[in-house]
């Protein structure tokens, strides 16, 4: 077995390489295969007419020249080997009329497959149909990965989580997860059977692993003619999740995140049947159930709600930053995999906003949900944005005030920021001051509002203002001063700052138009 610890990042791009065969099949191109085989992937194109290209090669490329320099048939192939190219592209025109039959041999005594360009097809022709090919499958992978993680959510949801993701999850790889004990044992697993020498070359992956503090996150080998890889979760206990497949896709360290993460909520040692309802109850909430419909099995609250930033960038941040925290109810929907969901994030609740996309976690962001009565204090890594306290049933509520106070964190560079409601608006009476805010602020629309409602949020501070709803600081300081026309007031008098703060407090929905 051969083993990499940890798991490094591949010299060859992010997007998935594409057969040769898929390009040779391009009719319009009129490419013709003369040596090696056609089935070889080609992570990206280069062309070269230097004598002796090794040095300009990174591997896996698509080498496409015209023998500008080529004295040494020979000499060019094993250097071009040994470079580790996929396969060389030669053009016939304008140096030579066919391939040269001593390229022909040396390509296929290497085994390098050769590929003939006619005349009437140029280099960028080639070029532009590999990175269309790669873009497409791209897409697919994306659409892959998409469909994965919600299938992952899912399982995580019914009787038993930690079974279903296992199966949800070997199902998507084409091949076995299992679970792993301290102690090496499997205590659960899913998927098809693999030959014993792979089993055991899995269970020896996972070991390299094991319980020990600052010990590697992941690792990956080979075993019994597959692929295997192995990741420890985050529950603290020593278990681990190895997974054995024939093929490894580049959209497979990112499910297996996904599934990494989930497992070390699911497995971690302070669950309890109550806490396996409510993950049940919010992963139902992120598919977009209606907050009412899981609120029963949440429990009345209060609850805040908490958008989180930051991290290291790994799978495992988000499971981290949620046992700090104290609570196995994550979201790491916009975050850490890339997993997609949506629910909580509807912007329907009665909180204002600072910027488009009320309740809506930006991408990169984590969301949780504590009990109002547990301790949040900031955490090393991370911008946190907390809601004020509220009722399960109010959960899109919080979800928006968790997002403005992130993007206010953010912008001022805080480690953490609170909603806060209440004080001396709440000495006034809510309808008389709703209708007052209506008529003050009815000559502005929604985008000068929102922007008025970020600036003051900051004090007047215009590069703020522009962080924190996406704006150029020029386009910010144009529509203040248009609001200060249209309202007549003059916007650098603390009196009128503080009269439009509460307006816009007490009519939150002031500048929408239906």
């Amino acid at each position: 077995m051969t083993v990499s610890v940890p798991e490094l990042a591949s010299p060859t791009p992010p997007a998935p390489p594409v057969s040769l065969a898929a390009l040779l099949a391009r009719r319009d191109l009129g490419l013709r295969l003369l040596a090696g085989p056609g089935d070889v992937p080609l992570h990206w194109v280069h062309t070269s007419e230097m004598a002796d290209p090794y040095p300009y090669l990174l591997g896996g490329e698509l080498l496409m020249t015209a023998g500008v320099q080529l004295t040494e048939p020979a000499r060019y192939v094993e250097r071009v080997v040994e470079a580790g190219a996929a396969a060389l592209a030669f053009g016939v025109t304008p140096v030579y009329d066919t391939v040269p039959a001593e390229l022909v041999e040396a390509c296929a005594r290497h085994g390098l497959p050769l590929v003939e360009v006619p005349p009437r097809t140029p280099f960028t022709a080639v070029a532009r149909a590999v990175w269309r090919l790669m873009a497409e499958a791209r897409l697919h992978e994306l659409r892959r990965v998409t469909e994965a993680q919600q299938s992952l959510a899912a399982a995580a949801a019914r009787p038993a989580p930690v079974p279903a993701v296992l199966g949800a999850l070997a199902s998507r790889l084409a091949g076995r997860a299992v679970l792993f004990g301290a102690d090496g044992t499997e205590s659960a697993a899913a998927g098809r059977a693999v030959p014993a020498e792979s089993a055991r070359a899995l269970r020896e992956l996972a070991g390299v692993l094991g319980p020990r503090p600052g010990g590697p996150a992941s690792a990956s080998g080979d075993g019994g003619g597959l692929r295997l890889a192995a990741y420890a979760l985050g529950g603290g206990d020593g278990l681990t999740l190895g997974i054995a497949t024939e093929r490894r896709g580049p959209g497979d360290h990112t499910i297996a995140g996904v599934a990494v993460v989930l497992l070390s909520l699911l497995t971690a040692p302070h669950r309890g049947a109550d806490v396996t309802v409510r993950d049940g109850a919010l992963v139902r909430l992120l598919l977009g159930a209606a907050p009412a419909e899981a609120a029963g099995a949440l429990g009345p609250g209060p609850w805040t709600v908490v958008h989180a930033s930051g991290g290291d960038g790994t799978p495992f941040a988000a499971a981290s930053l949620a046992a700090a925290l104290g609570t196995p109810l994550v979201d790491t929907g916009a975050g850490a995999g890339g997993a997609t969901a949506s629910g909580t994030g509807t912007g329907t609740g009665t909180g204002t906003d600072t910027g488009a996309g009320a309740g809506k976690a930006a991408p990169g962001t984590v969301r949780l949900l504590l009990p109002s009565s547990a301790a949040l204090t900031p955490q090393d890594g991370w911008t946190l944005g907390a809601s004020a306290p509220v009722p399960a049933a109010d959960l899109a509520a919080g979800d928006a005030q968790a997002a403005r106070a992130l993007r206010r964190a953010e912008a001022t560079r805080v480690a953490l920021v609170r909603h806060r409601a209440g004080g001396f608006a709440g000495l006034v009476d809510r309808d008389e001051a709703a209708a007052y805010a209506r008529e003050l602020l009815a000559p502005l629309g929604e985008p000068l509002t929102e922007t008025l409602r970020a600036w003051l949020s900051l004090h007047g501070g215009w590069d703020r203002t522009a962080v924190a709803t996406g704006l150029h600081r020029n386009t910010v300081r144009q529509r203040i001063a248009r609001c200060a026309a249209l309202l007549d007031r003059d916007l650098d008098d603390p009196d009128v700052r503080m009269e439009l703060w509460f307006a816009l407090h007490s009519a939150p929905n002031a500048g929408q138009r239906g």
